[in-house]
């Protein structure tokens, strides 16, 4: 190996291990329940992280399980990624605390596992600042998440870190720490800090339970991603827990590349170390659904991710700290669900914990259900559905093993992976896949379509999939750039912070945006504020409507359309001065992230009360499935009530008089929105419908002192739903 790249690990290992310690090294024991979790929620990628050292995303829903993590594009609904990271350790010739002796000991990370072999003693997030305060029309829309972040430290160097301690009844401590960052560049990937260390504490105490050496160490994984949970929406209810997706890898000529670096001009280098998934194609489509265009509605490409785990060093032993360039041990993939149960601890479980930890050693569970190799390269063009492969009905995962180390009592070692998500952007997935339907639904339409590299075809099919499949490229850039962070001692180029406060209040004929002022207005290279406005709803695309320099506060929304919702965030932004080297990532301005000042609650133009109630409105009225192109954009299913009393209760009835909805009307203004949602959350259906509008307080005029109308006053309109 290059001996200045091996000094520059070190240093960089280095730097990681004092930041560990500094979070972890010091702290004293305490027990956190299994279900206690931190979310980082800062960048275009946003995850949560659990208390027992590993992360399964299922979250019961009813009687339904849904998958909620690793969401990629975060600023759009239902791109969760995550399924689970299925995790074990194991070591060899292990005396257990009851003098148990085991040939081979196993501990699986899940939930019910812990009090018995996981004993999780520490979680907590750091953040480099605190996280802005945002109010829209004087409601602080970031109190939800406020408690999201244990502490603040400005001396930390990336934007949050979350530290996760477990002990375990194996006397294996597991210290995992993560690493965000908000800046544009690096805000798609999270960098995971592994430190496995022989502290022989098997419980949640202080006590050393255990003062043997470990053998054999070893620490597997096999990690599923559903790429995405609209994928289930637009492919297969079952692609939400990944069944049809493909796993690929790269890095098997790392051994040869390990002392390069990544530069600009060349930031696709498929030999690092990786392993990723996108989904396929389900069985029960006539169609080719590759990116999961979605045939029903626009064509719109909803599952074109790219996820997976990047190996960005791997520590040769206790002793030595070097990368080892022949570790992982396993890159590759595997059958999701196929491995071999086992207790937690007992004896009687030996010959099963045998068996894992062959799985963990590199062996599948059963021939042909896992490989070293790219599983997609190997099948695909036989098999269009990956989990035909293996016919594993739990998908497949990407399959990493480490090991085997044996270490001293006091010893450990470190592994930094990068786990990110990456593909089309979302205006390019609404391109590609409209282009695609209307091929689709016209077979005579042979294009031609343009490719990714400037040629032709005329087969819709080819088009759309060479365009879902740049996202290979995409994600193993992600994978670079998380490299060349950790080679930069994570010493990148940094954007302005966020203003601490952003206040937006709607207005009779403009929206204001006041902020106040950054952090970081005072350090050179600071170039000013910018607002971005999106039209309604949040999850859409946003336009900048203002860029302004230093020193100055707000901007009023004149251009905004009554009835209209709106929802803004505030950036502050670099003129690109600190950013000028590329050897971190493009060079150029810097923006604070979108994510922390983003509203999720709409601003709007508001009427004046009304004066009387001869004056209420209901539109659109009639209302028909057509309205949300030809009155409020972007908003199903709104129907609006003007002119209204500034304070009353809005009953909404059926024709027959079955009262389906009641609204509180407590803002002052004369408008109030109504989703056509009945109280029972259903979408209501074509028929007459009776607006009843009681007066809750007297109302005065509040220029003249004239009493407009008396408490209990009330007035009826009717309105008709055409579906």
């Amino acid at each position: 190996m290059n001996k200045a790249f091996t000094r520059n690990v070190v240093k960089w290992i280095g730097v990681g291990m004092v930041m560990m310690a500094l979070f972890a090294g010091t702290l004293l024991n305490a027990q956190v329940t299994s279900t206690e979790r931190r979310t980082i929620r800062i960048g275009e990628l946003q995850n949560h992280y659990t208390s027992y050292g590993s992360d399964r995303a299922a979250l019961l829903v009813g009687s339904n399980y849904i998958y909620e993590g690793l969401q990629w594009p975060a600023g759009y609904y239902y791109q969760d990624n995550a399924v689970i990271r299925r995790q074990w350790i194991g070591c060899s010739n292990f005396t257990s605390t009851r003098d148990e002796k085991f040939e081979k000991f196993m501990i699986s990370f899940y939930g019910d596992n812990v009090n018995s072999a996981l004993f999780p003693t520490h979680l907590k997030q750091t953040a480099k600042f605190a996280t802005p305060t945002v109010y829209v029309d004087g409601v602080d829309i970031s109190a939800p998440f406020a408690g999201d972040v244990d502490e603040i430290d400005p001396g930390i160097i990336p934007d949050r870190i979350v530290v996760n301690k477990v002990n375990t009844s194996m006397g294996l401590t597991i210290t995992r720490t993560i690493y965000a960052f908000s800046q544009q560049y690096h805000n798609n990937y999270f960098i995971q800090i592994w430190n496995l260390a022989n502290t022989g504490n098997t419980d949640y105490d202080e006590e050393i339970e255990l003062t043997n050496p470990l053998t054999g160490v070893r620490f597997g994984c096999m990690t599923r991603y559903s790429v995405s949970r609209e994928g289930s929406y637009s492919i297969d209810a079952q692609q939400s827990w990944g069944k049809f997706t493909w796993a690929s890898k790269r890095g098997e000529t790392y051994a040869q590349h390990a002392g390069e670096k990544i530069t600009e001009a060349n930031p696709i280098a498929d030999w690092i170390r990786c392993g990723f998934e996108y989904a396929g194609q389900s069985p029960i489509n006539s169609f080719d659904n590759i990116g999961g265009p979605y045939v029903t509605k626009d064509g719109r490409l909803a599952s074109a991710q790219h996820a997976g785990l990047a190996v960005l060093h791997v520590d040769k032993s206790g002793a030595d700290h070097s990368d080892d360039v022949n570790q992982p041990n396993t890159l590759g993939w595997h059958a999701g669900d196929s491995y071999t149960s086992f207790g937690s601890n007992l004896f009687t479980e030996a010959d099963k914990m045998a068996l894992m930890y062959s799985q963990i050693s590199g062996i599948p569970w059963k021939t042909g259900f896992g490989g070293n190799d790219r599983m997609d390269e190997k099948y695909y063009a036989a098999m269009k559905d990956p989990s035909t492969v293996h016919n594993d009905g739990g998908g497949t995962g990407v399959w990493i093993c480490y090991g085997p180390w044996d270490l001293q009592p006091g010893e450990s070692v470190t592994i930094v992976e990068a786990e990110g998500v990456s593909g089309l952007g979302r205006a390019k997935c609404e391109e590609i896949g409209r282009r695609w339907k209307q091929a689709y639904l016209n077979p005579a339409d042979q294009g031609p379509f343009t490719l990714p590299n400037g040629s032709t075809t005329t087969n819709k099919d080819e088009y759309k999939n060479a365009w879902v499949f740049t996202g290979k490229d995409s994600i193993i850039e992600t994978f670079g750039r998380a490299k060349r962070n950790l080679d930069a001692n994570y010493l990148i180029p940094q954007p302005p912070q966020p203003p601490p406060l952003v206040d937006i209040k709607s207005g009779g004929d403009r929206i204001n945006i006041t902020w106040t002022a950054s952090p970081s207005e005072s350090e050179a290279g600071f170039g000013g504020y910018k607002v971005f406005r999106a039209t309604g709803r949040t999850d859409t695309t946003y336009q900048e409507i203002y860029s302004g320099p230093a020193g100055v506060y707000g901007h009023s929304d004149l251009t905004a359309i009554r009835g209209i919702s709106y929802y803004y965030y505030v950036v502050a932004f670099s003129d690109g001065s600190n950013n000028t080297t590329g050897e971190s990532n493009p060079t150029g301005p810097l923006m604070s992230s979108r994510y922390y000042t983003q509203t999720t609650e709409p601003a709007y133009l508001r009427r004046k009360a009304g004066t009387n109630l001869d004056q209420i409105r209901v539109v659109p009225n009639p209302y028909n499935l057509k309205s949300e192109k030809l009155q409020y954009t972007g908003e199903s299913d709104k129907i609006m009530f003007l002119n209204i009393p500034a304070l009353c209760t809005i009953r909404i009835y059926t024709e027959r008089g079955d009262l389906i909805n009641t609204i509180e009307h407590t803002n002052g203004s004369g408008d109030e929105s109504w989703n056509s949602i009945t109280s029972s959350r259903q979408v209501i259906v074509s028929g007459i419908y009776i607006a009843h509008f009681e007066v809750t307080e007297d109302y005065t005029d509040p220029e003249t002192g004239e009493l407009l109308y008396k408490k209990g006053d009330a007035a009826f309109r009717k309105f008709v739903i055409i579906r």
